[in-house]
């Protein structure tokens, strides 16, 4: 990247600015930064807090585009940020329909960025602002990590759908029925259910419910066709969040009693061995109830 000012491997064809630096020294490419965004896989993150600990202060705060949960405990990921640095550490979440390579190539995108202070989540979305990018605030981190995570398992069932050929009534469904699945967890964890219905939400579910570009789709893609989850991910050749994902969300749905049956089955289908044809089945013949509750 350094040599050619591509990242060929993730974005190839697209030309980083002129401004931007690439370094593989971590410690020499935070001297002197007044400002940090990480935007590691969700299971790195709190190693990579660990290293960045020196270098985080009060005044500098931290942020992160980072979507999922810790691995193994189920918290959000600005509970492990206050673990390593307290509470005096101003937050920031970017999150939001974003796929990388529409937002390099200069293509609108809008997203939210939620912090633990007014001061510090107009500050980022003030920096992130831009022609092609526009950023809305909200105080909500709760939400917006929890739309952020769980879209990604949705997005596996979708793509299963899609790779069965279930056609698009059963997408809808989904989507529709996934969005009511994040609803109820966030308000049993203390999400504001606007914040789901924005774009960290629901926003975030369609893009990568119905985009090619989205990783977790083309997971569900290939097992819906009957590749092996293995088979899938040497595909991809890219980290999956929705896979360690619906292991947390199904923690999640424990801890706090909600009833997520789409999740149920995607977490069935990727650990346990579920069939995924017969998962939609079992959808389809679960009890009937009231659309909303």
């Amino acid at each position: 990247m350094q040599s050619d000012r591509v990242n060929q491997r993730y974005l190839p064809g697209i030309e980083l600015a002129d401004n931007i630096s690439v370094s593989a020294d971590f410690d020499t490419s935070l001297d002197g930064v007044d400002r940090v965004l990480v935007v590691t896989p969700s299971h790195a993150f709190a190693e990579t807090l660990k290293r960045l600990a020196p270098h985080i202060s009060p005044e500098s705060g931290l942020a992160w585009a980072s979507k999922g949960f810790e691995p193994g405990a189920g918290r959000l990921l600005h509970e492990v940020a206050i673990d390593h640095f307290g509470d005096e550490v101003p937050l920031a979440l970017v999150t939001g329909p974003s796929f990388a390579r529409e937002v390099a190539e200069g293509l609108p995108t809008a997203v939210t960025v939620a912090a633990n202070t007014p001061e510090f989540g107009h500050c980022w979305a003030e920096m992130l602002h831009g022609a092609s990018f526009r950023a809305y605030y909200t105080a909500d981190l709760i939400g917006a990590e929890l739309g952020g995570a769980i879209k990604n398992v949705l997005a596996v069932a979708c793509g299963m759908a899609d790779g069965m050929a279930l056609g698009s009534n059963t997408r809808a469904a989904l989507i529709t029925r996934g969005l009511a699945e994040m609803m109820r967890l966030g308000q049993a964890m203390g999400g504001d259910p606007r914040t789901l219905m924005g774009l960290a939400g629901i926003g975030d579910l369609v893009l990568t419910c119905t985009g090619d570009l989205s990783r977790n789709r083309r997971l569900g893609l290939a097992l819906g066709q009957g590749k092996s989850r293995e088979e899938a991910v040497a595909e991809i050749g890219q980290v999956v969040e929705g896979i360690k994902t619906s292991e947390e969300v199904m923690r999640l749905a424990q801890r706090t009693g909600v009833d997520m049956p789409i999740s149920e089955q995607v977490h069935g289908i990727l650990f346990r061995g579920w069939n995924a044809r017969k998962g939609v089945q079992v959808l389809m013949e679960r009890d009937l109830k009231r659309e909303t509750e």
